[in-house]
This record gives structure tokens, sequence and C-alpha cells, in this order.
């Protein structure tokens, strides 16, 4: 870490109300992660609808898991960089994404979903380490990888950082779109939840 960063960090842990937020947002954000693992183990089990997607229908079914994968874990390493020198940003960060995760289980509780027709599945590492083992077919509305993308796009100030981000998010939506990882509207509405979040 560099002596800015240090600084940065020094000056916000002499902060009483930064170093409440962050008691606060850690244990927040470990329940928060183990609340949707169980509850996506509900999710799998229960029944859905498949929707009518003309996006979809339009798409040949194609793998992109790696290049998916690539971007999304890129964009991940990409936004932890940025954001570990500037740790009150990092820490609103991570407010909006325990935000996120909550509105996710909102979203995904009324509007039960079964996968699209023709998916190739996403195994996403991850998901697997730290969810359930169950490969996950029906978290679908709204895409979690589109949407922590895009709020890392909000989280970051500096213009071509934010750009990057925004390119990340809109391949990750097309390759998810391409695999029949997820309907359309589930990447549509995935950054005006993010932006809720951040909000």
């Amino acid at each position: 870490m560099s002596s800015s960063a240090s600084r940065a960090w020094r000056e916000a842990i002499r902060d009483a109300g930064f170093r409440l937020r962050l008691a606060v947002t850690l244990p927040a954000l470990v329940a928060a992660l183990a609340g949707m693992a169980r509850f996506l183990e509900g999710v799998e089990r229960r029944p859905g609808v498949v929707l009518p997607d003309p996006v979809l229908a339009l798409l040949p079914t194609r793998d992109l898991t790696w290049l998916t994968f690539g971007l999304i874990y890129l964009g991940l390493a990409a936004g932890v960089g940025w954001l570990l020198s500037r740790p009150r940003r990092l820490l609103l960060a991570l407010e909006a994404y325990v935000v996120m995760v909550l509105f996710r289980v909102a979203a995904m509780q009324v509007t039960p979903l079964e996968a699209p027709e023709g998916l190739l599945p996403l195994n996403d590492p991850l998901v697997r380490l730290f969810g359930p083992a169950k490969l996950l077919t029906k978290d679908l509305f709204f895409s979690g990888h589109t949407s922590t993308l895009f709020l890392l796009a909000l989280a970051v100030s500096a213009p071509k950082w934010r750009a990057f981000f925004l390119a990340c998010t809109a391949a990750v939506g097309a390759c998810v779109l391409a695999q029949h990882v997820h309907y359309a509207i589930d990447v549509l509405a995935a950054p005006f939840f993010a932006y809720a979040s951040w909000r």
C-alpha cells in the first residue's frame, strides 16, 4: 500500500464515525452473503415460470464462461485495487453492495423464474466456493454480475476507470445473454438496482 493510501487509512480510522460504520458494515456484509447463499438454495428448489424473451430468441447459445469470468474478476481486482487507497469510498461501496444483495433477495423472492431456454450453465467458482454446492440456474432477476460491475463504475470517480467498468458491465451483460444464463430483463434491470443501492 502506498504512503498516501496508508495516510488515508490512518486519517479515516481516527474518525469515530468511520470506525462505527466499518464495524457495522463488515458483519452486515458477511451476514448478507451467508443469507443470500441459504436463500438461493430455496430459490433453486421452487417452481417458476419461463419468460418469453425475444432478445434471447435472436441469440444462438454460446459458451462464454471464461470470457465472462475473466471480465468479472479483472473488474473486481481493478475495483478493489482502486478503492483500497480510498477507505471512505471503499466503505461506501461495501455499504451499497450490502443493500444490493438485499435488493436481489427481495427481487428474486417476488419473481420466481425458471432458467431461460437454451441455458448453458455459468459455473462460477466463487459462488461454488462460498455458496451452495449445487449449480445455480434460477438466481435470475436481477443479474448479480452485471449489477456488481455497474456498482464499481459508480464507486470509482476517475473518468477512465469509470469508462473501463462501464465497458466491463456491457460486455458481461452481453456474455450472459449470449450464454442464455439470464433473461434480457435481468440484465437491463441490473444497473438500475445498482444505482438505487449506491444512492
